[in-house]
């Protein structure tokens, strides 16, 4: 069975017995045992035998995109949960508002005292499920943002990172002949730095899906 192996950081590429074209659809299994359809790309190394191929999932949506809509969905549920609590938390409403005091030896001490623990314990709920759903939005948030991010195991890497390395380098020689103010002793250190990583990114992107 193809399986996906990491290639580099973010980047999954097949791992299979058999070869492949390029273009072709291929099921690949996942660690979980799910089966998922991909697109094969690039041949990007063969070892004992097996073919380890760039590939692109056939999916409506990006890992990133299925977990903005998971959170969202956590946001929705926790907050039903938490209005559901506090509505259960208003029994007696009008009672309580009374501000009767509780009556010692009283018969309906029992109830009163119980009344207001369950209310009590519903508003907990009712808050911790709250800040439950205000979590999942942050989160929802982070993964809306990192949907629109490019990355190596995308096609479009190579122009990006085309790009990137050519502001890179623009930069770097900026730096080195003063067009550029170094902002501090390191600006040129960390400038060169950015071009090696890119040009690095911009090799796997070509191997990936040149």
């Amino acid at each position: 069975m193809n399986k996906f192996k990491k290639y580099c950081p973010n980047v999954w590429v097949a791992e299979c017995e058999e070869q492949y074209e390029k273009e072709e659809i291929i099921i690949l299994e996942t660690q979980y045992g799910k089966e998922v359809e991909c697109e094969v790309h690039n041949l990007v190394a063969e070892k004992n035998e097996l073919f380890y191929y760039s590939i692109v999932r056939i999916e409506n949506q990006t890992y990133a995109e299925r977990k903005v809509e998971r959170h969202r969905n956590a946001v929705d549920n926790h907050n039903a949960k938490s209005n559901q609590y506090y509505k259960a938390s208003q029994e007696g409403r009008d009672f309580l508002s009374l501000a009767e005091p509780i009556k010692v030896g009283h018969h309906s001490e029992k109830r009163h005292r119980a009344l207001i623990e369950r209310n009590s314990n519903r508003m907990d709920k009712c808050i911790e499920y709250y800040s439950k759903a205000e979590e999942s939005q942050l989160k929802s948030e982070y993964w809306e943002k990192r949907a629109k991010d490019i990355t190596l195991a995308m096609p479009e890497s190579i122009e990006y990172y085309v790009y990137k390395l050519e502001q890179a380098k623009k930069r770097q020689e900026g730096l080195k002949n003063g067009l550029i103010i170094r902002e501090h002793s390191y600006s040129l250190e960390y400038a060169t730095k950015d071009v090696k990583e890119l040009t690095k990114k911009y090799e796997i992107s070509k191997l990936l899906w040149g």
